[in-house]
């Protein structure tokens, strides 16, 4: 078996890779049969050189790979035809935006595997960047609330050697009294951010405290969906029943809202579920949110305010819920808004070493044990220039596109 770790063609520029030069060579001493074979990258955060230094080859050629391995999608013209790949596609969600590299996919007949639904028998993901994008999308929220009310000035994180170093100057940070932050989600992303807050040794109280409580201190609060929605009959059930009948929900966030300073959003939003707040509730004189980092970054969509992605060079820009329109991030009376679609690349070491350790450890075994626990099967989209079972619905959203291109 021999493999290919491509390099990433995006713009902006993608620095994360799935293995470090430690990881490759803890996989060859695990499976001393496989060759690994390294394409060259000028902004990978680990150097062509420290992967030559470990003994791996590097080569422009990945005509020969049984298996290539990236992280963000490979542009159409890049695709070798008739290889295997693994990378996130962005297609099961029917991303207009990657619909023509779902075609070309299937047209140069290639198995595909998404790193988004690589998951366990109970459909938990097993790989992802979801740690590194809360601890950076947290970040850079305090980031601008030192920017927009002074008092500390925080450094990019990109400028950062690792998290420890982020830890380091997160001491800078001096907070306001009965400073409020909610953070919602209970997953990766979430405890991600999570960490940031702890780091600041800001104290975590109940959902009850928080709504009705004044402190001497910041503190913060971690809600979950049955916290900040409720069924429009007013039973009380589990989060099974949010999940299999979300239309059953309407959004109970205002109540949050109106007591809240800094919102960070680490839940997972799913089609059909409520918005959190829309652009009418922003506009209420209660609604008291002044700062957002929409990690979730869905644009016009759960938080109102996020009516675009910023980026890595400018993270910050401010929503006036009155005009309904962009402002600058410091901009009095308006929300300012951090909604950075890439978080993980500002921390790239950090972000490749916890992802390569997932994929050694979860899906690099079913390479070899003819794939006993259904991993891969899983997670392939395509395959013999046709959509897997499990993805046959994206076939409608590829024969829009057959149509509008026929138009």
């Amino acid at each position: 078996m021999k493999i290919g770790i491509i390099a990433e063609r995006k713009n902006p520029p993608e620095r994360r890779v799935v293995f470090s030069p430690e990881q490759l060579v803890e996989l060859k001493e695990k499976h001393p049969e496989v060759e690994v074979v390294v394409e060259p990258s000028e902004t990978r955060v680990f150097s062509d050189r420290e992967y030559r230094e470990k003994g791996f080859k590097i080569s422009d050629n990945m005509s020969d790979c049984d298996i290539l391995i990236g992280v963000k999608e490979v542009p159409i013209h890049a695709l070798i035809a008739n290889k295997k790949y693994f990378f996130f596609s962005h297609t099961i969600k029917e991303q207009e935006y990657n619909r023509n590299l779902l075609r070309a996919i299937l047209e140069k007949n290639i198995t595909l595997y998404d790193h988004e639904v690589l998951t366990d028998s109970n459909n938990r993901r097993l790989v992802g960047f979801g740690r590194y994008a809360g601890i950076a999308g947290a970040y850079n929220g305090f980031r601008a609330l030192g920017l927009k009310e002074g008092g500390f000035d925080l450094p990019k994180m990109e400028t950062l050697h690792d998290f420890q170093s982020v830890k380091e100057v997160l001491k800078k940070v001096v907070l306001p009294r009965n400073f409020k932050i909610l953070l919602t989600g209970r997953g990766k992303v979430a405890n991600g951010a999570k960490e940031i807050l702890e780091a600041l040794n800001i104290r975590e109280v109940n959902v009850k405290e928080y709504l009705n409580g004044d402190f001497d201190e910041a503190v913060f609060c971690q809600i979950h969906v049955l916290d900040y929605n409720k069924r429009r009959d007013g039973r009380q059930l589990d989060e099974t029943d949010f999940y299999r009948n979300p239309d059953e929900y309407v959004s109970d966030f205002m109540r949050f809202a109106k007591t809240t300073d800094y919102f960070i959003t680490g839940h997972y939003y799913a089609n059909d579920a409520p918005y959190l707040f829309t652009r009418e509730d922003a506009k209420n004189k209660s609604f008291n949110i002044s700062l957002i980092a929409d990690i979730s970054c869905d644009i016009d969509g759960p938080v109102a305010s996020t009516i675009r992605a910023s980026t890595i060079a400018s993270p910050f820009y401010g929503y006036d819920p009155q005009r309904e329109r962009e402002v600058r991030f410091d901009t009095d009376n308006a929300i300012t808004v951090m909604a950075v679609d890439n978080l993980p690349c500002e921390i790239p070491k950090d972000a490749s070493e916890g992802f390569g350790k997932m994929f050694l450890e979860h899906v690099v075994p079913a390479f070899f044990n003819g794939d006993k626990d259904g991993i891969l099967e899983r997670a392939k989209i395509a395959e013999n220039g046709e959509l897997t079972e499990n993805f046959a619905y994206l076939q409608q959203f590829l024969d829009e596109y057959d149509a509008d291109y026929r138009m």
